[in-house]
């Protein structure tokens, strides 16, 4: 096994290996190689058509080593800390690995801990989340019998910042087909003071929940949960005064906290970039971006070490992360990186584009589709055909069958 390669990349997951097969398409006699523990490979944008009882859990794996572009050597181990002065990363089990250029894409890690209560509430059978296992909302959802079913995210950034709340609209679906709607509070709860970042899919969005007649809970962060008496607590973080909903049962404490009681929760948990990517000197200290990985915005170079370069989830980039944005920073980081070792200059960037296929029921989607800064950013080709910012059957047919495809057979294969 070889110790020192041209481009050496951390993470197996969608980013490393769109990287490393578009690169072996390009200069085949590149010498790669790809740090990743996990024998694992999923297809987690699915993960939220299990959750609703329409996509097989099972069909989102894959062995990981049948996604290694050939040409490229598995360093099946996990990254342990990166040494950016002396171009190595050391490793839990096979050693230190050196390199010529690096490309950070180790994804996202569940911080469980971050919440207090999260953890003794995700062993109950009434809490879930499609982020950590989608078959059990898929259980929870089929055993509910009515009363609160809540839907809530955390302060930190999040895979696929819209997920949480489409499982909330496939939910309010999923009721109304078994007669416990009637029964039942909706409820979806944010610390976001907006819907949807980008005004076009936030109009459609608030029709959707006026449509499903959803609660919604503008400006109120997670703080901690009580999972014997099935309360969780918000922060209820905008300057205006709190008034309760009589309907929910929710009540403020003399700690100024909104205690909401549940008889369903699901969440995204806290996350955070792996606990290596923090300790490095890569990362941020301090900040708006701590903990995320300093990158030139349009070209994904890292801001300090210019052999390094850093996309996906631990960038710090002002965008959602989501596979689709990683489909459009892996050929700019591709390029950059051929642009260096053949000693020309890089042309393509990263305009920030983002997409999240909103599902708003079963059989309903929308495609929100932008951009830095949140502007509106709409494939042309799709738009020819429909306006993206409504619901569309067709859309959801893509989110099933066609994504899933393109997924496997073109994005893992270096060909988009």
């Amino acid at each position: 096994m070889s110790v020192h390669f041209q481009v050496l990349i951390i993470g197996g997951g969608t980013a490393g290996i769109m990287v490393a097969a578009q690169l072996k398409r390009k200069q085949a006699n590149i010498s790669i190689g790809i740090i990743e523990p996990s024998k694992d490979h999923w297809y987690q944008p699915a993960w939220t058509l299990v959750g609703a009882g329409t996509f097989d859990y099972a069909k989102t794996r894959r062995d990981e080593s049948s996604l290694i572009p050939p040409g490229v050597e598995w360093i099946q181990d996990k990254a342990t800390e990166i040494s950016p002065d002396q171009n190595s990363v050391a490793t839990a089990g096979s050693g230190i690995y050196t390199y010529d250029y690096l490309v950070v894409c180790p994804g996202l890690v569940m911080d469980i801990e971050a919440l207090p209560g999260l953890k003794e509430a995700m062993e109950t059978d009434i809490v879930c989340s499609n982020y950590t296992d989608p078959d059990k909302t898929w259980r929870v959802l089929q055993s509910f019998k009515g009363g609160n079913a809540v839907f809530t995210q955390p302060v930190t950034p999040i895979k696929c910042g819209g997920a949480p709340q489409k499982i909330m609209y496939l939910a309010d679906d999923y009721f109304r087909k078994n007669n416990v709607r009637d029964k039942t509070n909706v409820i979806f709860a944010t610390p976001g003071t907006v819907l949807f970042g980008t005004k076009e899919f936030a109009d459609t969005l608030h029709k959707v929940i006026e449509r499903k007649q959803a609660i919604l809970k503008l400006f109120y962060a997670p703080v901690k949960i009580d999972a014997q008496k099935r309360i969780i607590y918000y922060q209820y973080k905008k300057d205006q005064p709190w008034q309760a909903e009589q309907a929910t049962g929710e009540t403020m404490g003399d700690d100024g906290l909104v205690a909401m009681p549940y008889d369903m929760l699901h969440l995204a948990p806290p996350q955070a970039a792996p606990a290596f990517i923090q300790s490095s000197p890569l990362c941020a200290k301090e900040g708006a971006n701590k903990g995320w990985i300093e990158v030139d915005h349009y070209t994904l170079q890292h801001r300090v070490y210019g052999n390094v370069y850093a996309l996906g989830d631990v960038a710090a980039l002002p965008t959602a992360k989501t596979g689709a944005a990683i489909r459009k920073q892996a050929p700019v980081v591709v390029d950059q990186l051929l642009a260096a070792i053949n000693h020309h200059p890089g042309t393509k960037q990263y305009d920030g584009y983002s997409s999240c296929p909103l599902v708003t029921g079963y059989g309903k989607m929308l495609l929100a589709e932008f951009k830095y800064g949140n502007v509106r950013d709409s494939d042309p080709l799709l738009s020819k055909f429909m306006d993206t910012t409504k619901e569309h059957y067709r859309m959801w047919l893509l989110k099933k069958y066609g994504l899933p495809w393109l997924y496997w057979n073109k994005m893992m294969k270096g060909k988009m």
